[in-house]
């Protein structure tokens, strides 16, 4: 599994210069960062206190391929509507989120040992995530990258390879044993004993984004937008209940995440 995905990881890292290099196409990188909202078993769906409670964070580093500039001779390249309006980027992510239950089920104050257990549940997320979007700019690439103080929206569309490490724990002791676990989570769940799991694995995502640049210098934007990420995996959290009993669990995890970054051209 690891092994997977040290080559997922290399192959996004170097498939970028290999195309820079056999193409001459322009080339930029750049650093990501901002608050992570993660949507999982833990907590009520819709849940205003779960969808803030459960919030992490994210880092990347991003590569992108210009197509509407050619490195080689350090001029425009033949203008197209692809390359005046489509960049490919690559992504090599880490994300963490802390993760605890909210919402009504432990709000109740009937002192119950259902309520203690739920309250007394916690764990985290931790993800490292490597992949391709390909972005689409409405607007000309051209005509942003030659005026500072120009604004380029953008939606992307692309899919990461994930290595995900749960970690799902209880303050009463350990999980697995009716005196400490919430019946639902001892619940057998797609071949596992438990609908927990502390094990790494990993999966394949989607990842869509809006958001826009904002040209600083001839040669460096600022990056803001907004990511959706859909695991095809429910276990990114550590919890999995039973979805054939529990039909309010059945959906895959998945998350927010609205990130800064900042972008220098390298050619």
């Amino acid at each position: 599994m690891l092994k997977k995905t040290l080559l997922a990881l290399l192959f996004a890292i170097g498939f970028p210069s290999l195309s820079v290099a056999q193409f001459d196409l322009s080339s930029e990188v750049g650093l990501i960062m901002g608050p992570v909202a993660m949507q999982s078993d833990y907590g009520e769906r819709y849940d205003f206190d779960t969808n803030v409670g459960n919030t992490g964070f994210g880092i990347g580093i991003v590569h992108y391929l210009n197509f509407s500039y050619s490195a080689g001779c350090s001029c425009y390249t033949p203008e197209t509507y692809w390359n005046d309006h489509f960049k490919l980027r690559t992504e090599l992510s880490y994300s963490y989120t802390k993760l605890e239950h909210f919402g009504q089920w432990v709000d109740r104050d009937n002192g119950s040992l259902g309520v203690q257990q739920l309250r007394a549940q916690y764990g985290s997320a931790s993800t490292i995530s490597a992949g391709m979007q390909l972005e689409y700019y409405p607007w000309s690439i051209r005509d942003f990258t030659a005026t500072v103080g120009s604004f380029g929206p953008f939606v992307s569309l692309g899919a990461h390879y994930n290595y995900f490490n749960p970690s799902a724990k209880s303050t009463l002791g350990p999980l697995g044993l009716e005196q400490t676990t919430f019946p639902k989570y001892l619940t057998p769940s797609d071949g596992k004993p438990n609908g927990f799991s502390n094990d790494p694995e990993s999966t394949w995502s989607v990842v869509s984004s809006i958001g826009t640049r904002y040209k600083l210098a001839p040669l460096s934007d600022l990056l803001v937008d907004l990511r959706f990420q859909y695991y095809f995996s429910n276990w990114v959290d550590g919890l999995n209940p039973n979805p054939d009993i529990y039909k309010e669990n059945k959906a895959n995890d998945w998350l927010v995440w609205f990130n800064v970054g900042y972008i220098y051209y390298i050619d």
